[in-house]
């Protein structure tokens, strides 16, 4: 069932890596149980934005945060609150395939080890990679390397490592960027999937596909001293066949970025 409850909420939010500004007053609301695409030219600050909503940030020297990231109605910069439980909660598959030079199932049973919740492992990990769509490709090669897999099989077990921490909300980057078409198609099918239970969050450079799979999409575009703005917010098919803003309607057609 759709919930049009915010899962996450970016308020006047900005970011800085040292003296660069990269994220400029970002307000935008994210729905549970939706696909939330976020577009726009290269640089505009799609993948900062991104790694602002679990702090991610905090590892790259120099960055600073202002304003205010809302999850469960808690500001998740709020003095107190610990980073790691934030990636806990918000999991992040990355643009390329990383998984750990270890075996299938110690590639997904890596994170529930390490918080220390590694009660009923063979459950967690059959349960995460059958979420993931790769459980019956990979059942009888659990005990072998994940750098045998292949690209697409790879990025699926990237997504089950997430998955088996059983966060309430997944940040995609780019996840199929470096994935051929029919690979692609099912990370897609995949995220359809994921939406009925999760919040998922896509930076794309593929406006077909944000078009294909999205519930909400937002534009975002740099600003001359080449801060990240974001443009226009809202329903996909709103944004993308009637966008309010001219800029958004000239990005969507090609005309400029």
């Amino acid at each position: 069932m759709v919930d049009n409850v915010a899962s996450l909420e970016a308020r006047k939010l900005e970011l800085w890596y040292g003296n660069f500004q990269a994220l400029r007053g970002i307000s935008m609301a994210i729905p549970r149980n939706r696909i939330t695409a976020i577009i726009g030219p290269s640089g505009c600050g799609k993948s900062s934005l991104l790694r602002c909503f679990n702090r991610m940030n905090d590892l790259v020297p120099g960055a600073r945060v202002r304003g205010e990231v809302l999850f469960d109605n808690r500001n998740i910069y709020a003095p107190g609150v610990d980073p790691s439980e934030v990636r806990f909660r918000i999991g992040m598959v990355f643009q390329k395939p990383n998984p750990f030079p270890k075996t299938v199932f110690d590639n997904v049973a890596f994170g529930p080890r390490i918080n220390g919740i590694g009660d009923d492992l063979e459950q967690t990990v059959e349960h995460a990679l059958r979420q993931a769509a790769l459980w019956d490709e990979v059942k009888d090669r659990l005990r072998k390397s994940a750098t045998e897999l292949s690209g697409g099989q790879q990025q699926r077990l990237c997504i089950a490592r997430a998955l088996a921490l059983k966060p309430e909300v997944i940040l995609m980057d780019e996840p199929c960027s470096a994935l051929d078409p029919v690979a692609t198609l099912k990370i897609e099918d995949l995220m359809r999937s994921l939406a009925e239970e999760y919040a998922i969050v896509i930076v794309t450079h593929n406006m077909q596909q944000a078009a294909r799979v999205s519930d909400m999409a937002a534009f975002m575009m740099m600003e001359e001293d080449r801060a990240g703005v974001l443009v226009e917010y809202g329903p996909t098919s709103q944004l993308f066949t009637n966008p309010k803003d001219k800029r958004t309607e000239d990005y969507i057609t090609g005309r400029f970025g």
